[in-house]
Formats: C-alpha cells, structure tokens, sequence
C-alpha cells in the first residue's frame, strides 16, 4: 500500500485539510484503478487514512456502480434495467447478452474478458435501450449493435 500511500498523498495536496471527507470518492477511484477492485480493508484504510467513519467509505464503495468489489473482465458490460430501458426492450437484450457470452448478470467470462451487470440507471432515457461497456456508452441497442459492439472488443 506505500505506492498508494504516496499517490494519496499527492491527491490531498489538492484539498483542503478542512473538506478531506471529499476525498472519500477519488481515494475508492485511485485505489480501483490500481488494484483492479475494491475490499473491505481497502475501505478500513481509506478511512484511517481520511480520518473519517469507516461506514462513510463503505456507503460510497457500495452505492456507486463503477465501484468493483470485485474482480472484473477486461470488458464491464453494464446494461440499464431502469424503466425506460426495460420499455423499449431491455430484458430482451438482456436475455441476448446472457446468450452470447454464456454468463449471468454479476458472472465474468472464464476467460476473464467479459463481466455482464444489470445497474439501476445510465441517465440516458430519451436513447433508450443503454449500456456501458467500460467507459463508452451505447445507446438506441438492437441485438445486431451489440454482437458488432462486443465484435469490435479486442
């Protein structure tokens, strides 16, 4: 943790001492980008780190979808289930994901290239059906954009 510790130490340079309760999100975000995924102890020492309730780190650990508790593929795949998406067919795209990559909603491919999950909201209703995959939004989906999206994949 020394090489995160330095790297924290560069980022709380930016904040004031008075609003280090901020930092909680770029500290889980730094510390997901080095590891791959975050932990409990990864939230424990955030907190010590912060000084801050350790709860205060768990709740944004567990509330955001872009926060990995645990090993991903190469490739997160995260498809909208909110109303507007599940209106213009969002279960059935579902259902053509699940197919083609033979894993379930929260599985990772066995080659470890794919994770499929289902999250609450892309916020991109008026160009629904909506995934994410990685940091690329894909929207207005048919199964044929999909199978060319998950093509273009390396």
């Amino acid at each position: 943790m020394s090489c995160l510790t330095d790297k924290f130490d560069e980022l709380r340079k930016i904040y004031p001492e008075e609003i280090k309760s901020s930092m909680v999100l770029p500290l889980l975000q730094l510390t997901l980008k080095e590891k791959g995924h975050l932990t409990e102890s990864d939230a424990l020492f955030i907190a010590d780190y912060l000084g801050v309730p350790a709860m205060q780190v768990k709740e944004a650990m567990t509330w955001y979808t872009m926060l990995y508790r645990a090993p991903v593929g190469r490739h997160v795949v995260k498809v909208c289930r909110s109303i507007a998406c599940s209106l213009c067919g969002e279960e059935r795209l579902i259902a053509h994901l699940i197919k083609k990559l033979g894993i379930e909603p929260g599985a990772t491919t066995p080659d470890g290239r794919f994770t499929l999950l289902e999250v609450e909201c892309l916020a991109s209703c008026g160009t629904a059906p909506a995934m994410q995959v990685n940091d690329t939004y894909h929207e207005q989906l048919t199964e044929e954009k999909i199978d060319r999206i998950l093509e273009e994949l390396s």
